[in-house]
């Protein structure tokens, strides 16, 4: 297989995963360089700004799709290519040397004041627990109709945890319940894209009735205007129309208020002044509800429990990672007519599965398990068989597979120089007793939980 045809493969892999919005908005504008270098692919883009947002969120999952399906590639350069060059390459044949990509998106266009939000994103299907209640509460409290209460409300954490999804919720909701309102969403790069636009074109009056004159505005990923000043300065007095007003604004953004960089210290304290709602990473539990709402939606596929746990114990960092996998995952056996299992899933996603794992050591799961079972770690990885050791020692070599990058010999000689055969038939095995004893299956979850938390 070739770079060209490696591209078509990993373009399809991060629609899959990512979205359309998302895939639409940064990736989609990638072209595919020539390169003489058998190891390196080179991937452009139109601007600098894009270049360096992918560079920050896909290099590393460009690596791996690449890796995965070309084993020499050892490197991915993501540079700027002049939009001249990004329309020739775009425009050249798949044969050539050149880019496979479609032509590059052309700048944003001015969104619709009733947008279309992803009907996916409800607050239906949103699953709440401790971690987001707080977010998802005001989220329901501000789409209600009447006086809009914790406004702004300013959503924040680390990229993929449900900021979005909330944001799509709340427009739907409102104009539901109130037809005649108008909404805008837009991306604070597309508020950046437009003004700027708008000053060239010396038309801002138009643009700031158009914003100012909404019910509800949403604006998302406003990381993306730090250092810009003019673009700060009228997003600003957006803000201070908006609270003048009364009127419902939705922000979210990476962090909160106060520790955004490059933003104005008077823009910050404007958006501290409402209601700043976290959204803590998902813990396991919550991670696991999320893969099982997510099949829901998968008509004909079958993924065992025993999978979704593995991938709920390993990819902790991000919830929209986390179903990108599991799409990718269904996506996978499906084309090949593969079966899911463990293994399977390990072949398809290993170096998401490990590039997201927390390193946890053989020896805190030792600890974990002789606490559980109330044993001695000693006895671990003594000769002793009695079954009320056999069994914890065998779920603890389970776990040590499971969550550990550890090689079989290695887990081995964790448990007392044992041999590779007895970690391989212990796994066989607690995989076997999931599947009939609800006893040995919660524990083993319990312990899971507890040494992903």
């Amino acid at each position: 297989m070739d770079q060209a045809k490696a591209w078509t493969r990993v373009r399809g892999n991060l629609r899959l995963s990512a979205g359309q919005r998302l895939f639409d908005q940064w990736l989609k504008p990638i072209v595919l360089l020539d390169s003489e270098d058998l190891e390196t692919v080179r991937l452009g883009l139109p601007s600098p700004f894009m270049t360096n947002w992918v560079k920050g969120h896909y290099a590393e999952r460009l690596l791996m799709e690449f890796k995965a399906l070309l084993p020499q590639v050892r490197s991915v350069s993501i540079e700027t290519s002049s939009a001249r060059a990004t329309r020739e390459l775009a425009a050249e044949p798949v044969a050539s040397a050149g880019a496979v990509m479609p032509i590059a998106a052309a700048e944003p266009k001015a969104s619709a004041d009733r947008p279309r939000f992803d009907t996916r994103f409800t607050f239906e299907r949103f699953v709440v627990d401790t971690s987001n209640r707080v977010a998802f509460n005001a989220a329901k409290a501000l789409a209600e109709p009447g006086a809009p209460r914790f406004s702004p409300l300013y959503l924040h954490s680390n990229t993929g945890q449900g900021k979005t999804h909330l944001m799509h919720a709340i427009g739907q909701a409102y104009l539901d319940a109130v037809p005649e309102a108008s909404a805008i969403y837009m991306p604070a790069e597309r508020f950046m894209f437009e003004f700027v636009r708008a000053v060239r074109e010396r038309d801002t009056f138009a643009f700031k009735q158009r914003l100012r004159g909404v019910d509800l505005l949403m604006i998302d990923d406003l990381q993306f205007i730090a250092g810009k000043e003019s673009t700060q300065e009228e997003f600003f007095h957006t803000v201070d129309e908006f609270m003048r007003e009364g009127k419902r604004l939705v922000i979210a953004a990476d962090r909160s208020p106060l520790a955004l960089e490059g933003i104005e210290a008077r823009l910050a304290s404007r958006l501290g002044s409402g209601l700043a709602a976290d959204i803590k990473p998902a813990e396991m539990g919550l991670r696991r509800t999320i893969l099982d709402r997510k099949l829901e939606d998968m008509p004909g596929a079958v993924v065992p429990g025993q999978v979704l746990d593995l991938l709920a114990a390993r990819i902790s960092s991000s919830v929209r990672e986390l179903e990108g996998a599991l799409n990718r995952l269904v996506a996978y056996a499906q084309l090949n007519g593969e079966v899911v299992t463990i293994e399977f899933a390990e072949s398809v996603l290993g170096e998401a599965l490990r590039g997201s794992q927390r390193r946890i050591t053989i020896d805190e799961i030792q600890k974990a398990v002789s606490s559980h079972f109330d044993v001695k770690q000693l006895d671990l990885v003594s000769q002793r068989r009695a079954v009320a050791i056999a069994r914890p020692r065998q779920i603890a070599m389970y776990l040590a597979k499971r969550l550990t990058t550890r090689s079989l010999p290695e887990i081995g000689r964790k448990f007392g120089n044992r041999d590779h055969s007895t970690v391989i038939h212990a796994v066989r095995r607690i995989e076997e007793l999931r599947g009939t004893d609800s006893e040995i299956d919660g524990a083993v979850r319990s312990l899971m939980r507890q040494l992903e938390a």
